[in-house]
């Protein structure tokens, strides 16, 4: 949709039907209707990566034990990287029968084990030998990698500010247009956009590999604002 079908001109005079002029209804005022954008855009100080150990078994025990030994060394490299002590929790487990499927018939080969944890990085210059030091200790993925800043809501209330500075802007100007001046604000509504965080490329370390650190690029973070002005004119 075009911006000037969203900044729509909405000029009521309403006349009410005869039973309700023999109330006394008012008629409605005159608004306009307007839409603000803005954004702001901060460096990532903050990042989030799922690492996850998976380990295979005959019996389902064992292989609950394999996971539990290979997570705790990956908890232990990582935590020697000086994350704080809640930088990590649980975020998924599972524990299933690993299938094989020959000639149309199925039987159980084994089971499989998997436990996911989610790790906080406050010091992005960290993340890449945090990565690398999980890959290098056990953990058989490492995805999902998100940036954000730990100062998000001021950054969002200054996107707001923005958007409403956009709004009131659009709306002088349509009603200049219009010769008309301005009255009281009628509603003032936000509307809520997910934010698009850029993901870098990565490689996990593998042991016995030749040691390259991971390339992490973080980009910036784009914080959006919409807001909906709806405002009397004369």
């Amino acid at each position: 949709m075009s911006r000037a079908a969203l900044a729509v001109i909405a000029i009521v005079a309403v006349n009410g039907a005869p039973a309700l002029r023999a109330q006394g209804s008012a008629a409605q005022p005159s608004v306009i209707v307007t839409q603000g954008d803005a954004s702001v855009k901060r460096t990532p100080n903050q990042a989030w990566v799922l690492v996850a150990v998976e380990a295979r078994a005959p019996r389902p025990a064992d292989a609950q034990r394999q996971a539990a030994v290979a997570m705790t060394g990956v908890q232990t490299a990582v935590r020697n990287q000086g994350l704080a002590a809640d930088a990590m929790k649980t975020t998924g487990y599972s524990l299933q029968p690993d299938m094989e499927y020959v000639a149309g018939s199925s039987r159980v080969k084994g089971y499989i084990a998997r436990n996911q944890i989610e790790i906080r990085v406050d010091a992005i210059d960290k993340l890449g030998t945090i990565m690398d030091a999980a890959g290098s200790s056990g953990a058989t993925s490492i995805a999902g990698v998100r940036f954000d800043i730990a100062e998000r809501e001021a950054a969002e209330r200054e996107a707001l500010r923005m958007a409403v500075r956009a709004a009131m802007s659009r709306a002088e100007a349509m009603a200049a247009g219009a010769g008309r001046p301005l009255g009281a604000i009628v509603r003032l509504e936000e509307q809520v956009e997910p934010s698009i965080t850029p993901r870098p490329y990565m490689t996990m370390s593998r042991a016995g590999a030749e040691a390259v650190p991971t390339p992490i690029s973080p980009g910036e973070v784009e914080i959006k604002a919409r807001v909906v002005l709806t405002i009397e004119i004369k």
